[in-house]
């Protein structure tokens, strides 16, 4: 497949420049891959989409302040975006400069720290910082608000750029999908016996990077660091031999999963899927590393039965994990009905509830 076979159009006044308030308060698009039906709800409707017995499995992930402002011995000026944490004082970084960074460049950071450069790879950069690193960016870093939030960030972003139920300090943007949940919900499904699990996956910044070839097989996916536990092997294994579902809340969740049913860090481009050999989903097992796995369509999922994610960009790899669930044009339709209908979109938008199209999932 190619990268334009994803494009749709978007208006830009679309895209989500605030939260909504509160946070169940957006929309909620519900997709029925099996028959492409399409149905206009409220996020909190959500229970009624879930039942007694089904598990829901979120990212746990905490969001870093990872932008943090730098200058030159040379005086220029540089902007660093974390990417993920190395060593306690070692990080791997975005490097914003009028000119490129050199090995003989050390860089003065806030608070009277500084940085000095280790290695280049490819076009991220390691630095060694004297000070340990989650420290020196909580205290002195910046929200790191998407590209496509045309705005500065604000106090309030603190708070609403981080689901309720994060956990673990390491990621760069926030697991989207979550954000939609607030204690209220939460409440409303443990009530009504709807399951809860974790896994963790720091998202990287290379999460926003556009494909840069137009052949889908030649796309090879940045590293994020991630762990599936042994307790949310068992409750997902103890879901199915009830007869329950296993609901995916975000995109992240799914590649956590998927790898971990997968193995070997899942493989560069989704081994497993299309021509690849498939697994049950009893091959699920703890895992603790970093995968690549690429899910477009083709793939068999493994593990998940239904998923909770927002609206994404055009020709982005999460939109092509969507079109591999629920299948491709099942969902440009119904990102033609969300835009005509008004739909939010981006990490401070709108939500949807997939459910797969035939033969999508490993059963």
């Amino acid at each position: 497949m190619q990268r334009r076979d994803f494009q749709f159009e978007l208006p830009p006044a679309l895209i989500a420049q605030r939260p909504v308030t509160p946070r169940s308060a957006s929309r909620l698009l519900a997709i029925d891959g099996a028959s492409g039906a399409l149905a206009d709800l409220a996020f909190t409707d959500l229970p009624r989409l879930v039942r007694a017995g089904d598990l829901l499995v979120f990212n746990d992930t905490r969001v870093v302040p990872a932008r943090l402002h730098a200058t030159k011995d040379t005086g220029g000026a540089v902007e660093l975006m974390l990417e993920r944490v190395l060593a306690p004082r070692t990080v791997l970084v975005q490097v914003r400069a009028s000119k490129p960074l050199r090995a003989t460049h050390r860089l003065a950071l806030p608070g009277g720290h500084e940085a000095r450069l280790l290695e280049r790879r490819g076009d991220l950069f390691v630095l060694e910082l004297s000070a340990p690193a989650l420290e020196l960016f909580e205290t002195w870093g910046e929200t790191p608000l998407p590209p496509y939030i045309e705005r500065a960030p604000e106090p309030e972003d603190q708070e609403r750029y981080q689901t309720v139920y994060a956990r673990a300090p390491g990621a760069v943007a926030a697991p989207t999908a979550g954000l939609h949940f607030d204690g209220a919900l939460l409440q409303r499904l443990e009530a009504q016996g709807v399951g809860r699990a974790f896994v963790t996956l720091h998202v990287g910044a290379g999460t926003f990077q556009p494909l840069r070839s137009e052949d889908l097989d030649a796309h090879v996916m940045h590293p994020e660091y991630l762990e599936v536990p042994a307790a949310t092997c068992e409750a997902i294994a103890a879901t199915r031999a009830a007869g329950g579902r296993v609901v995916a809340v975000g995109t992240t969740v799914v590649r956590s999963l998927e790898t971990a049913a997968g193995g070997a860090g899942g493989g560069a481009r989704g081994e497993g899927g299309a021509g690849g050999a498939a697994l049950g989903a009893g091959a699920l097992a703890p895992f603790m590393g970093e995968t690549r796995l690429f899910i477009r369509p083709g793939y068999r999922f493994r593990v998940i039965d239904a998923l909770i994610t927002n609206f994404h960009l055009p020709e982005s790899t999460l939109l092509m994990l969507c079109a591999a669930f629920v299948g491709r044009e099942t969902l440009l339709t119904a990102y033609a009905h969300a835009v005509q209908a008004g739909y939010r979109f981006f990490s401070y938008g709108d939500a949807c509830f997939m459910t797969p199209a035939p033969g999508a999932c490993v059963r």
